[in-house]
């Protein structure tokens, strides 16, 4: 970070006069492993502050150039699906929903040498409307990277989700209803499952976001029914039969069907 003189505020080697004043950009990251959905929080250097990942928006950059660098800077990926999905406006939403957060967050920003009296917090306290993206990512190929006001990044399933700071419990919930009600556009598997996966694979995918379970054999009919699946011959183990067959997508054929926005809806 830049040495910071009386005139001057530094974020993440930004000047925050380069800064949008009043507009952030939250992420609700999410991958999946172990059969479960997961999402990527951030925990705070001082008491037991969790948060999703976020930050301003530079005067010189759109909304999804902001969005892009933050999710760059907090899973090393620079290639992944990104997703506006809803702008947070209420008046009252950044503020602390216990008194104690607020001394917190005033130490968190004093100590990062970002805040020298009342006009700075000011700055970072006074009412911020944020629009919220939501990425796709494969767990395995990301880095996890806390930011400035955090000392640790990392992945939690929605079942450990801890209570987050101010309304990003509100803000992982819409995301959530969003890719549930849009998944028939969305390249969820394509972007959440490895390269090669089975059928039980994809099905779990898809129950974990639909969180309903599907029927096995139903499933599978109209899974290949789409013809976006390349089915990979079972590998010799002395158990052939038994081995589930390997697949993975035909990523013409797929992103054509998502164009489409036919295909994925089951009963």
């Amino acid at each position: 970070m830049k040495e910071v003189d009386s005139k001057k505020m530094w974020l993440e080697g930004y000047a925050v006069s380069e800064f949008l004043p009043h507009n952030t950009i939250d992420c609700v990251i999410l991958g999946y492993g172990n059969h479960s959905l997961k999402v990527l929080v951030l925990k705070w250097k001082r008491g037991e502050l969790w948060s999703l990942p976020g930050g301003y928006v530079l005067r010189s950059e759109s909304f999804d150039q902001a969005a892009t660098r933050i999710l760059k800077q907090r899973t090393g990926l620079s290639s992944i699906f990104l997703k506006q999905f809803y702008t947070f406006s209420d008046p009252g939403r950044n503020r602390p929903k216990y008194s104690h957060e607020t001394e917190i967050i005033k130490q968190i920003l004093q100590n990062a040498d970002l805040v020298n009296g009342d006009r700075d917090m000011d700055w970072f306290t006074k009412r911020f409307i944020t629009t919220g993206y939501f990425a796709l990512v494969n767990m395995q190929k990301t880095t996890p990277s806390p930011d400035f006001l955090s000392d640790r990044c990392e992945w939690k399933s929605l079942q450990e989700v801890p209570d987050l700071l101010a309304d990003h419990n509100q803000l992982l919930q819409k995301a959530l209803e969003t890719l549930k009600i849009q998944l028939n556009y969305l390249p969820v598997g394509i972007s959440l499952l490895p390269k090669r996966f089975t059928m039980k694979d994809l099905r779990l995918l898809y129950e974990a976001i639909l969180k309903t379970n599907l029927e096995r054999s139903n499933f599978q009919r109209k899974m290949l029914k789409l013809g976006i699946l390349v089915r990979h011959e079972k590998q010799m183990t002395g158990a052939a039969n038994k081995a589930p067959y390997l697949y993975s997508f035909d990523r013409e054929k797929y992103a054509a069907l998502i164009k489409k926005g036919t295909g994925f809806y089951f009963d």
